[in-house]
C-alpha cells in the first residue's frame, strides 16, 4: 500500500457568500463518458488535453434552429459563421445540413470554396476586403456585404474598370436599445448614413442591391432587440421599394444569439437567462410579417448564427498537473490546459466536471492553466471535489471561438477529435509539434550556429 500524500492542515474562514433562493450547490456528478466514449479512453488514445466535438449535437442544434424559423416564416436560409469554428469537419456538417457560408476574411472565403460551397452561396462580410478579394468575390458571384464608404468606392472603381457586375448588400448598425451600441461596423441607420450608402449603390449600374444586413451584437440576451433591428431593416426595404420600385431579395439579421454558457459576473446560470431559439425566431419573423412589406414580396430571411449552434457541441478534456495552497489558504489546482486553448475563459465561467468518481468533500478553489503567465486563470473561484495529480476533468460548452482564437503560446495546440453519429471517434486536427513551428522559421546564415 502506497503512502498517502501529506497535506498540512490549515484553518480557513467559512464564507457562505451572498444569500439567494437557490442555495449552495452541494451535489456533483462525474462525467466519465462523452456520449458513449469513455473519457479515459480519449486521454489514452489522443492525449491530454484534447478537444472533443459531437457531430450529433451540431446536427440537432441546427435542425432545431431551422425548425424554429421555418415554422414561422416562409423563406429562411442559414449561413454558417466560419469565424466561430472554421474546422473543415465542423463547417461541412453545417453545409451537409443545408447551410451556406458566411465569412469575414479572404482566408475564410477560400476555405469555404475548398469545402465545395458554390460562390453564389458565400456571404462575404467584414471591413477588410482588398481589391483582389473583391474581384474574386465578384468573379464567383458571391454576396458582398459592404461595410464602409471606402469599400463601396473601391468596388465601384473595380467594376467600372472590368465591366463586371456585383450582387451587394450593406451592413447597417442601429440603436436597438442594447448598450453599448455596436456602431463600429457598417452604416448607421439613425443618422441617415445607411440611406446615403443605399442611394449611392442604386446610382451604380454595375451594382445590384439585393439585400440588407445587420449584426447588432454578440451573446444578445434580448430577443426584443432583434425585433427592433428587423423593423429598421424593413423600414429601409419599404423606402427602397417606394423610391425605386425595387424589392430586396433578402434581409440578413446576422448572428449573436446567446449560448447557454454563463457570463462572468452573472447572478444566474446562463441556461436560466438566455432566450430560446424560438424567442429569437418569434421576435424577428413577427416583425417582418407585420411590416409594410407586401406578402407576395417577402424577402428571404438569412441568419448567420454561430455560437448558439456549436458552443454546447464540444468539450475540452484535460488533466490535473498539480495542487497547492496559495498564500491566503485557498486551494489552487493546476491543469494541463490554459487560456491559450480556452480563450473564452476570459468571459465565461465554464462548467468544469471531474471525469472520475470522487469523495463527497468539496472546496472552493482556483483553477489555473500551466502557462507562465499570471493571467492564465480558467476559473477564479469554483467549488469542486478535491482533485489530485493525474485526475481528469471535462470543460463544457467550448465549441465556439476557442478553436479559432486559440494560441500557440508556451504549449503546442492539441488534437481535436469528433464523435460521429455512430459513436466512432475521428481526428479532425492533429496536434502540433516542434516541427510544426520550425516549418515556417528561417535563419540567416550568420545566425545558424553558436559556440557556447
Amino acid at each position: 500500500m502506497s503512502n498517502l500524500t501529506y497535506e498540512r492542515p490549515f484553518i480557513q474562514k467559512l464564507n457562505t457568500g451572498t444569500m439567494n433562493k437557490f442555495g449552495t450547490r452541494t451535489e456533483y456528478a462525474p462525467v466519465t463518458h462523452l456520449e458513449s466514449v469513455p473519457v479515459k479512453r480519449i486521454v489514452a488514445d489522443y492525449g491530454s488535453p484534447c478537444f472533443v466535438i459531437s457531430e450529433r449535437q451540431i446536427r440537432k442544434n441546427y435542425q432545431d434552429a431551422v425548425r424554429a424559423f421555418k415554422t414561422r416564416y416562409p423563406k429562411v436560409q442559414f449561413a454558417w459563421s466560419y469565424k466561430t469554428n472554421y474546422l473543415d469537419a465542423v463547417c461541412n456538417i453545417f453545409h451537409q445540413e443545408g447551410s451556406w457560408a458566411e465569412v469575414v476574411s479572404i482566408f475564410e472565403y477560400r476555405k469555404a470554396l475548398n469545402n465545395g460551397v458554390p460562390g453564389n452561396k458565400i456571404i462575404f462580410n467584414g471591413p477588410d476586403k482588398s481589391a483582389a478579394d473583391l474581384e474574386l468575390a465578384v468573379d464567383n458571384n458571391s454576396l458582398i456585404h459592404i461595410d464602409h464608404f471606402d469599400e463601396l468606392y473601391e468596388l465601384a472603381a473595380l467594376l467600372q474598370a472590368s465591366k463586371k457586375k456585383a450582387r451587394v448588400a450593406i451592413r447597417v448598425n442601429m440603436d436597438t436599445g442594447v448598450y453599448p451600441m455596436w456602431d463600429r461596423f457598417g452604416f448607421n441607420y439613425e443618422n441617415g448614413q445607411a440611406w446615403n450608402a443605399i442611394t449611392k449603390i442604386m446610382s451604380q449600374q454595375e451594382m445590384e442591391l439585393v439585400g440588407l444586413h445587420c449584426h447588432i451584437g454578440t451573446y444578445m440576451l434580448s430577443a426584443a432587440a432583434y425585433g427592433t433591428a428587423a423593423w429598421k431593416l424593413c423600414d429601409l426595404a419599404v423606402n427602397i421599394k417606394t423610391k425605386w420600385n425595387k424589392s430586396l431579395q433578402y434581409l440578413d439579421l446576422g448572428g449573436g444569439f446567446a449560448s447557454a454558457n454563463t457570463l462572468k459576473g452573472s447572478y444566474l446560470q446562463g441556461a436560466d437567462v438566455i432566450p430560446s431559439i424560438d424567442d429569437y425566431a418569434e421576435a424577428i419573423t413577427s416583425t417582418i410579417l407585420n411590416s409594410a412589406i407586401r406578402q407576395n414580396e417577402l424577402p428571404m430571411l438569412i441568419l448567420e448564427t454561430g455560437r448558439a449552434l456549436v458552443d454546447d457541441a464540444a468539450w475540452l478534456v484535460g488533466s490535473v498537473v498539480a495542487t497547492k495552497r496559495l498564500s491566503d489558504g485557498r486551494r489552487a489546482t493546476i491543469m494541463d490546459f490554459g487560456v491559450n486553448l480556452l480563450f473564452t475563459a476570459f468571459w465565461y465561467n465554464h462548467k468544469v466536471s471531474p471525469a472520475q468518481e470522487f469523495s463527497h468533500h468539496t472546496e472552493d478553489m482556483v483553477l489555473y492553466g500551466p502557462l507562465c503567465m499570471n493571467i492564465d486563470v480558467i476559473r477564479d473561484s469554483v467549488n469542486l471535489p478535491l482533485l489530485n495529480k493525474g485526475d481528469h476533468v471535462v470543460v463544457h460548452k467550448v465549441g465556439a471561438y476557442n478553436m479559432t482564437q486559440w494560441m500557440q503560446f508556451i504549449q503546442m495546440r492539441p488534437k481535436i477529435i469528433i464523435i460521429d453519429m455512430e459513436g466512432k471517434t475521428h481526428i479532425v486536427r492533429e496536434s502540433e509539434s516542434l516541427e510544426t513551428m520550425l516549418r515556417y522559421e528561417k535563419r540567416p546564415d550568420h545566425l545558424s550556429q553558436s559556440s557556447l
